[in-house]
């Protein structure tokens, strides 16, 4: 069968930030109202940590949830508030415990917004994502995220894990994405991508004349950067902190300053092509936190998720999706001299 194709120009307006974080809520927190509760520790909790006695006294709630209301200091242990979780009670302590909205249970909720849909039916949504749309609430960014506007867009979202999103793109990160909206479907996109059945590529600007050969496969393991936590680095840390990744480059066009490189995930870590770029020595343009300079307009990292390939996770249907790369990219692709020909990566497979 012939995959279906479908193109979408890129063009939209950003919103907000990305922070990296897979945060959870229940529906019961995202309607939750200010109420106290009194719990006196039995004898059998004697010794405990605070947040575990919490999420055995109170059950209905989440553990992380308990957690932040501590930190929010709404829960007191002998006449304090407490803010520890790790905390140790005792026998007899009565815990005083306010449940009341955090900002974590005040974010999951209906935000309406010009989602820009590339394709949707009744089990699968993919969506183009602009530049500066956050995709999960989270510390500094607890609306205006993709994740909220899933949640108005319909409302079969609010039943679903992350309301059906299945995989991530960075703040400034632009591209196809894929969306669930129903469990089995989330529950398909899933196995699909874990076992490498989604074709995922995107487009780079990087600093540079091209090193090497115009195909390369790097195999390199990625964790978090030990002199810079906001960073991660390709790393080989013994104990298991870091993880297999592996990216497929193919060089498009090169020049003296830059080079259009395409890219194909074939694992799915924080940072990746970004980490893997700046490993090769050609940081992305305008990605400050992995080497790169603001150049041609780009003041954000110049990539774009540009093709999805799976097969949808219902009917089995091939499909296979593009996405134009937004002005910005354009435009810094026309200042640097190189030459983006859709039609020619697409002839062509970074597999």
């Amino acid at each position: 069968m012939k995959a279906q194709s479908i193109s979408t120009g890129g063009e939209s307006n950003g919103l907000a930030a990305d922070a990296g974080h897979d945060v959870v809520a229940t529906a019961d927190e995202w309607a939750l109202e200010i109420e106290k509760r009194l719990c006196a520790v039995p004898v059998s909790m004697h010794g405990w940590r605070i947040d575990r006695a919490l999420a055995q006294l109170i059950p209905e709630f989440s553990r992380s949830y308990l957690q932040q209301l501590m930190a929010d200091g709404a829960v007191e242990l002998r006449g304090a508030a407490q803010t520890k979780p790790s905390a140790r009670i005792a026998a007899g302590d009565q815990l005083r415990v306010e449940l009341r909205p955090t900002q974590q249970a005040q974010a999951f909720v209906p935000e309406a917004m010009a989602l820009e849909v590339v394709f949707e039916d009744a089990d699968l949504l993919v969506i183009h994502k602009p530049a500066g749309l956050v995709v999960h609430p989270a510390a500094g960014n607890w609306s205006g995220t993709l994740l909220n506007g899933l949640l108005a867009h319909h409302k079969g979202a609010a039943s679903l894990p992350r309301a059906g999103i299945v995989h991530r793109l960075d703040k400034d990160t632009s591209g196809l994405m894929l969306v669930g909206k129903t469990r089995q479907a989330v529950e398909a996109l899933v196995r699909a991508i874990a076992a490498r059945e989604v074709s995922r590529q995107y487009l780079a600007l990087a600093h540079g004349r091209w090193k090497g050969l115009g195909d390369q496969h790097v195999d390199q393991p990625i964790g978090r950067d030990v002199h810079n936590r906001l960073r991660m680095a390709v790393v080989r840390v013994e104990g298991g902190s870091s993880k297999t990744a592996q990216t497929t480059f193919r060089l498009l066009d090169t020049c003296d300053q830059a080079s259009l490189v395409a890219c194909k995930l074939h694992t799915g870590r924080t940072h990746q092509i970004r980490v893997h770029m700046a490993w090769l020595g050609h940081p992305l343009v305008g990605d400050t936190l992995y080497g790169g300079r603001a150049l041609w307009g780009m003041g954000r990292q110049s990539l774009h998720a540009a093709r999805l390939e799976l097969k949808h996770p219902i009917s089995g249907q091939p499909l296979l999706f593009r996405s134009t790369p937004p002005t910005d990219m354009l435009l810094a692709l026309e200042s640097s001299g190189l030459h983006y020909n859709a039609t020619s990566w697409d002839s062509e497979s970074t597999a």
